[in-house]
């Protein structure tokens, strides 16, 4: 079973109140599932980048466990298209045309290190937060780090940006791989500090990952929350850098042990 048929068979075994934000740009349904009940409320997304898509597991996990007050949305897989890519190659991919112009896009048959989307853009490069001026940023469709024509052009980015100004959540988590770092600074204001950084020591008490600056890193869905609403936002890396991309089943184990309890923990840590 391959991972977007994991995260569909996840979706409609889950007894809670759940939706379709969107769709990809393939066509394939992107999924939230809640899990808890009334404030805080969270959003937890995760697989942006395709080779990332073992993280979409780490949602089932957290399912699982659940939260300790409040709720949460899980959006366990967010870029679909670029998780089969890099998981099952071009035979994910339906159409011929399709097929040509991301072989020409690869120069190579070989997805296994993809990140993007079906289209070349690199998703978490893709929101309005200072979108563009990241040190490692292309206008070039490809494999990584293609900023797109421009903010939320992509449907994933726009279905995510809708669904988060539709849920106007209290604070939202990213989970990508790899490094076992958390990243929660993006030019917040020195007064909310104190509150988005004590909320980001929560999460690094519980997965045991310390806290980093993502120095010229911009354009992504943490920033955009924290620029858009005020609120904390985190990106989680998960799995040790010893883990090739793209992590395989031999790194859930440990991801799972670190990050099981950390929407949890992170709800019971929230103070409003």
């Amino acid at each position: 079973m391959d991972i977007y048929q994991s995260v569909e068979q996840f979706y409609n075994a889950a007894g809670t109140e759940k939706a379709i934000i969107g769709k990809s740009v393939l066509g394939r349904n992107l999924y939230a599932v809640k899990i808890g009940d009334g404030s805080p409320v969270g959003i937890a997304q995760y697989a942006m980048h395709g080779r990332e898509y073992i993280t979409a597991r780490l949602a089932f996990k957290h399912f699982a466990v659940g939260v300790k007050k409040g709720s949460f949305w899980l959006i366990p897989l967010v870029n679909p298209d670029g998780a089969l890519l890099c998981e099952i190659g071009l035979d994910s991919v339906k159409r011929e045309k399709d097929r040509s112009r991301l072989l020409e896009l690869n120069k190579s048959t070989d997805f296994s290190l993809w990140k993007a989307n079906a289209r070349g853009v690199d998703l978490n490069v893709n929101f309005a937060a200072r979108w563009g001026k990241g040190a490692k940023n292309v206008r070039t469709a490809g494999a990584e780090n293609c900023i797109g024509e421009r903010p939320f052009s992509e449907p994933e980015t726009k279905a995510l940006k809708a669904f988060t100004e539709y849920i106007r959540p209290d604070y939202t988590v990213s989970y990508h791989t790899k490094g076992e770092e958390i990243y929660w600074y993006f030019y917040q204001s020195i007064r909310v500090c104190p509150r988005d950084k004590s909320l980001a020591l929560a999460l690094s008490r519980s997965t045991g990952y310390p806290l980093c600056m993502a120095k010229n890193s911009v354009g992504g869905y943490k920033d955009w929350c924290i620029q858009r609403f005020g609120i904390p936002a985190f990106t989680v890396e998960a799995g040790m850098d010893g883990y090739a991309h793209p992590l395989g089943g031999e790194a859930l184990r440990d991801i799972n042990e670190k990050n099981g309890y950390a929407l949890y923990d992170l709800s019971e840590a929230y103070q409003g």
